[in-house]
């Protein structure tokens, strides 16, 4: 079984086939599910997510080192290839749904990257709705960002990636705002919708996107039966309130057990 769904949106979107963690996205999306627990899933599925990341995405290098066994037999040397320790990343935390989430990221990050050359940011970005609760735009509130981004990693992790409206705007602020020139940008996500990744990768086609899994609950009949990205015209994942169906609710919402 491959470790990703097979899918025609093109080779920067990965969506995670893996039966574990499916089941543990399962359960967080279920309305029985309540904290503390919600935080443990979350903080399981980025786990594991990141780790996923950083086997594909950042640059190795090759090591030898003593082991405990240095003292019987020291010209033996374990060899071994690890993420290279010196390599720049920035993870940005999206208030409040990826404040968590990158919060996990950071702490994950740091027994693979030495401290030295890590940092997270925060951008405190909202959703614009009308009165219908539709989406319209994103508001970019205050931020504190860390210093420049040359030659690094940015990581985006924001669980729900819905209409694409904040990650294109938090991305626009990176690439626009501050200096240096990136490595690559990361957008990790628990859900992601055709509508997200189509809005997206038109705005940012650079971007590389990681999900563990894609909702197009709301697409025809015909699109729901062939590969995904087919039948790309026909697939909706978002109801008339910009929310993933079947998504799992406003996880900035159940993560913060605050409901506005």
């Amino acid at each position: 079984m491959s470790n990703k769904i097979e899918h025609h949106y093109g080779p920067q979107v990965h969506i995670l086939n893996n039966i574990y963690l499916g089941g543990l996205l399962a359960k967080l999306c279920s309305p029985k599910t309540f904290q503390p627990e919600i935080n443990h899933l979350v903080e399981m599925l980025y786990h594991h997510l990141l780790i996923d990341v950083m086997n594909q995405e950042f640059p190795k290098e090759d090591v030898q080192q003593d082991t405990r066994m240095a003292s019987y037999h020291p010209e033996q040397k374990l060899a071994l290839s690890k993420i290279r320790d010196q390599q720049r990343v920035i993870s940005v935390n999206i208030a409040r749904a990826g404040t968590y989430p990158s919060h996990i990221c950071f702490n994950t990050l740091h027994y693979a990257i030495h401290h030295e050359s890590l940092r997270q940011d925060h951008i405190f970005a909202a959703r614009m709705t009308n009165g219908k609760n539709q989406v319209t735009g994103t508001e970019i509130g205050a931020t504190k960002i860390g210093g420049d981004k040359e030659n690094a990693i940015v990581l985006f992790p924001d669980p729900m990636g819905a209409t694409g409206g904040t990650l294109i705007a938090a991305m626009d602020y990176y690439k626009n705002q501050v200096k240096g020139k990136h490595l690559k940008m990361i957008a990790l996500h628990l859900i992601v919708t055709p509508e997200y990744l189509r809005r997206v990768l038109t705005h940012h086609p650079d971007v590389l996107i990681f999900a563990l899994r894609l909702d197009r609950g709301l697409s025809t009949e015909a699109a729901l039966k062939s590969t995904p990205g087919k039948l790309w015209d026909e697939e909706k994942g978002l109801n008339q309130n910009d929310y993933i169906v079947p998504g799992g609710g406003g996880f900035g919402e159940i993560m913060n057990n605050s409901f506005v």
